[in-house]
């Protein structure tokens, strides 16, 4: 299996994604959306959006190792957050680097990031899925 991140040329080069994946594999993997709730359903970072942007990214990734997968098999991130302005970007990718330097990993597949009104329960700030490849 394998995974190429690409940037075409005529596009835009953004530093927290790329703008494809080509992804070789067999079995598709999708994980739910994932909010900031511990292994015990308790919200991790009440009323701060770096901190569930991390604990998302690391549920993420917990998801991921139950399969023997990583973010390196990631081929696409949807990102939901509610009441979503541009001023919150540094918000989110500090949480998200957090995640990446606590797992180890460079989490840039393409990714669609999304405003929206409420999440599934209050105090959510962010949701966010992803779909990967594998053998």
């Amino acid at each position: 299996m394998a995974i190429t991140l690409v940037d075409p040329s005529g596009l835009p080069k953004i530093d927290a994604y790329r703008q494809m994946s080509v992804a070789t594999g067999s079995r598709l993997v999708f994980v739910a959306g994932q909010v900031a709730w511990d292994a015990e359903g308790v919200t991790v970072g009440e009323g701060d959006l770096a901190a569930q942007v991390e604990q998302c990214y690391l549920n993420i990734g917990t998801a991921l190792a139950e399969i023997g997968a990583s973010f390196d098999d990631v081929a696409k991130l949807t990102v939901y957050v509610v009441d979503w302005t541009p001023d919150k970007m540094p918000l989110f990718l500090a949480g998200a680097a957090r995640a990446a330097a606590r797992l180890g990993v460079t989490p840039v597949p393409p990714g669609t990031l999304l405003g929206v009104a409420a999440l599934a329960a209050p105090g959510l700030l962010v949701e966010i899925e992803a779909t990967a490849v594998l053998d």
